[in-house]
């Protein structure tokens, strides 16, 4: 056994600053009885103001030098982006037989598997808990606690982000903008929030999610992302009257057909356990054929939990544990073949803005009823200065290529003012 452990961290923004403050107050945190020490440290300005002090450990400017350093024993990653000095660090360390953690969701989604490959090819863990919900164990629990069963689904809130403006829009009435701005204030949202309301970063995380679950090559190509940009607060007044909420559910389902992966802004019951996870926190459902289904819930982000993850890893590494990088070895790993929305069967939430005219209900209804969808509710109410009579109806469960079908039908109304408004209903 080492007695004592070398890291180099490579990233000192919030979670990098948390790791040096965890391991500085806390350096037995592992139950092997081994010490952690940082030894060394990377990051793109060396006289940057930070909440931590660096001036113990050696510096290096480049992050691939401080991955190859014979000074470290554990190469930490919290650079970030799929590609460039992140992918080369990464990459330098495994082909020297180094551990590596990393809470890099991007660099996982979109290399995953060819760094799986490089990792169990030189006998060098690499261990990406932090990527996905941060101090929420959702990597762990598909890696270790469910490789006795079969894993047939995983759906939930993946980005704190979302979920803070959503939380705060239905609240307070206040529009998309105004909250956006808030969160930026308030450290939730970056300066460019693309990633976070555009849905890509939960779009990164459930592709890594699904490639656990299932046994694939992990595949961000094959998500449909929708964000939640365009969601406007008579959406989720109506949604609510209609006994929902709107929440970003990232979801990965396995069929035989292959695996369906979306993003997307979805109606959740006001009983159900997701429609009670707001603000920034992160939720997870598992489904499994033996166990049933699992839910977690727990802080997606932040330099205390964030930190915590990585360090979780370290320990891991530490202990000497070994386990694939995913589900399977990376020999094994199944090609991701991708099922489109289109084939699948759901439910929708259509919002409609009309002329105020006599058979305009008997016209929507009689399109929808040509094309082969049934109404399962139906709600007209009227909006003050929203320039028509808004109309929310929510569909039985049909073919998707059906209900598309009969969204395109009605589209072609005279009495409709501007296109339709539709979201997806929960069937988790």
């Amino acid at each position: 056994m080492t007695a004592q452990w070398r890291i180099g961290v490579a990233g000192l923004g919030t979670v990098g600053g948390g790791l040096i403050g965890l391991v500085a107050a806390n350096p037995a945190f592992s139950p092997t009885g081994s010490v952690c020490v940082v030894t060394g440290v990377c990051a793109r300005s060396r006289t940057a103001e930070r909440a931590v002090d660096i001036s113990p450990y050696r510096w290096f400017d480049d992050p691939v030098a401080l991955a190859r350093s014979a000074d470290n024993d554990v190469f930490v990653e919290l650079i970030g982006g799929a590609d460039g000095s992140a992918k080369a660090a990464v990459e330098a360390a495994l082909r020297a037989g180094k551990p590596v953690v990393t809470a890099n969701k991007a660099l996982i989604a979109t290399h995953g598997a060819a760094l799986a490959a490089l990792a169990e090819d030189n006998g060098a863990p690499l261990l990406f808990e932090a990527a996905v919900m941060g101090g929420t164990p959702a990597v762990k629990m598909l890696r270790e606690a469910m490789v006795g069963d079969e894993v047939e689904s995983v759906a939930g809130i993946l980005n704190g982000t979302c979920n803070y403006i959503l939380t705060q829009m239905e609240a307070t009435g206040r529009g998309f903008a105004a909250v956006l701005a808030e969160a930026q204030a308030l450290g939730y949202a970056e300066s460019d929030p693309t990633m976070d309301v555009g849905g890509f970063d939960a779009a990164h995380k459930i592709t890594i999610l699904a490639a656990l679950a299932f046994g694939c090559a992990p595949t961000l190509s094959g998500a449909t992302i929708e964000g939640v940009e365009s969601i406007e607060l008579l959406d989720l007044r109506l949604a609510r009257d209609l006994g929902y909420r709107i929440k970003l559910v990232a979801s990965a389902q396995r069929s035989a057909a292959g695996i369906s992966m979306q993003v997307q802004p979805t109606l959740v019951a006001l009983d159900h356990p997701l429609a009670g996870v707001d603000g920034v926190l992160n939720a997870l459902f598992i489904q499994g054929r033996r166990i049933g289904r699992l839910f977690i819930q727990g802080a997606g982000a932040g330099a205390g939990p964030t930190a915590a993850a990585v360090a979780a890893d370290i320990a891991d590494v530490m202990a000497g544990g070994s386990r694939p990088v995913f589900r399977t070895p990376a020999s094994s790993l199944r090609p991701f073949l991708p099922v489109s929305p289109a084939d699948a069967v759901g439910r929708v939430f259509v919002r409609l803005l009309v002329r105020d005219e006599p058979g305009v209900i008997a016209s929507i209804s009689e399109t929808l009823a040509n094309a082969g969808v049934s109404i399962d509710s139906f709600l007209q109410k009227p909006v003050e200065g929203a320039g028509g009579v808004p109309i929310v109806l929510t569909t039985h469960l049909a073919p998707m290529a059906t209900i598309t079908k009969a969204l395109g039908a009605m589209a072609a109304l005279p009495a409709l003012i501007v296109p339709a408004r539709v979201i997806q209903i929960a069937r988790i």
